[in-house]
């Protein structure tokens, strides 16, 4: 039998943060998160957003626990300050992201999409890592894309300063997620750690992401639904089946990620960076 969100465990008694989950595939993930007995924290940037996807929840399944924690990806000074009010999180699905906007700058002076869809996640797992540590069973999902296989990483270069173009900017902050999956997962085995870090690619799906201008009403036809898009994340974050390390397709397939994603020296070397440019050094897996 196929696996769907029906298929999801009782979560009860578990708590699950999800960033961007006022739209798109996030908005379905906490929902069935939810749906299923898990307390959830919609986390996003915008207040009236997040309020609304909480009520939508909320509507959907009267009596959940559910709730708003403003996070801006883009600021750490946000991310330090949503992570400081979490108590508890036994599932981390850092979802929310941007995709082939303009060449900018986050607020700490990083480029956009890397700062938010890399960097920002990175921060916000760190400062929650004691609380995933604590948590049996505790997962990270980290939502990549097969747009990581186009991603190139110049160490020397990570403003784009030389060139800057969307689509490889995208596709460089997709490889990172993958790298940062990875790399602490060996992390964590090494540390005797039993958290699972686990990446997904959601398939093409209709989320405010990407601005399609006139072409939204024909996204139907080639784009699927939301809710199909967060069937890969759903999968990763509860089902028994999933190990630490894997890249799970739409189908649920396990993915091969490209040779530069499975390269640890680079995992590692983009370790270091990130914690230098975020100032968070994971103390417990600092020796991995």
């Amino acid at each position: 039998m196929a696996w769907t969100p029906a298929s999801m465990p009782d979560l009860t008694g578990r708590t699950a943060v999800v960033t961007g989950a006022n739209t798109g595939i996030g908005r379905p993930t906490a929902l069935e998160l939810a749906r299923h007995g898990a307390h959830v924290i919609v986390a996003a940037r915008n207040p009236g957003k997040g309020a609304a996807a909480v009520e939508d929840v909320l509507r959907a399944v009267p009596g959940a626990r559910v709730e708003y924690g403003r996070l801006d990806l883009a600021d750490l000074a946000s991310v330090r300050e949503f992570a400081a009010g979490v108590e508890k999180v036994d599932l981390l699905v850092n979802n929310a992201g941007v995709a082939m906007v303009p060449k900018q700058q986050t607020k700490d002076g990083f480029e956009l999409q890397f700062g938010t869809n890399h960097l920002g996640h990175f921060a916000l797992t760190g400062l929650l890592l004691p609380l995933l540590l604590a948590a049996p069973g505790a997962r990270v999902v980290n939502v990549s894309s097969d747009a990581q296989a186009a991603g190139r990483i110049d160490f020397d270069d990570l403003g784009l300063d030389r060139g800057y173009g969307r689509m490889s900017a995208y596709a460089r902050s997709k490889l990172a997620n993958l790298l940062f999956t990875f790399e602490l997962q060996r992390r964590a085995e090494r540390a005797g750690a039993g958290l699972i870090s686990v990446a997904t690619h959601p398939g093409s799906t209709a989320t405010g992401i990407i601005e399609l201008g006139p072409l939204r009403p024909l996204a139907g036809l080639f784009l699927k639904p939301p809710e199909r898009g967060a069937v890969s994340s759903l999968y990763a974050a509860t089902s028994p089946e999933v190990r630490g390390g894997e890249f799970i397709g739409p189908r649920l397939q396990r993915l091969t990620p490209s040779a530069t994603a499975r390269s640890q020296e680079v995992a590692a070397q983009l370790w270091e960076v990130s914690a230098e440019l975020t100032g968070v050094r994971f103390e417990r897996l600092a020796h991995g």
